[in-house]
């Protein structure tokens, strides 16, 4: 636990949440600025900030939580679909530096936008960028 993250503090019970799960590995809340109604934030326990900090048994004791937080979500409240995602890194939209997904419950017509530029790349960009990638993983 990291005494001056938010998220954290929520876990600790220091600070009050609407809480819809919790594990020995995670935890999940609704989030104070939801986007769309049923808007969750689903954490590991530990602190990282990153998903490439999490290992073992953390990763996939978060992993199956988000699942089952997700179809707790879609059971509840029936949406028409999901956006689920991690914002990794202040540039990405992270808020909190503590690692969450979000599940976003969506609805035709909810004003929710996800809309970005497409990136035009030469297919010799592909290939230098998936070879760079494939060569540290």
């Amino acid at each position: 636990m990291s005494v001056d993250c938010l998220f954290c503090r929520i876990i600790a019970g220091e600070i009050p949440s609407y809480n819809v799960y919790e594990d020995e590995f995670a935890f999940a809340f609704l989030d104070i600025n939801p986007i769309a109604r049923g808007h969750t934030l689903v954490l590991p326990r530990v602190h990282v900030t990153k998903l490439a900090e999490l290992e073992g048994e953390a990763l996939s004791g978060l992993a199956a939580a988000l699942q089952r937080v997700a179809a707790g979500v879609e059971k509840a409240l029936e949406p028409e679909g999901l956006n689920i995602f991690i914002n990794q890194g202040e540039v990405a939209g992270q808020v909190i530096p503590h690692l969450h997904a979000h599940i976003v419950p969506r609805e035709k017509g909810d004003g929710v936008r996800f809309e970005t530029p497409v990136v035009k790349l030469a297919e010799e960009e592909f290939g230098k960028v998936s070879e760079l990638i494939s060569k540290t993983i």
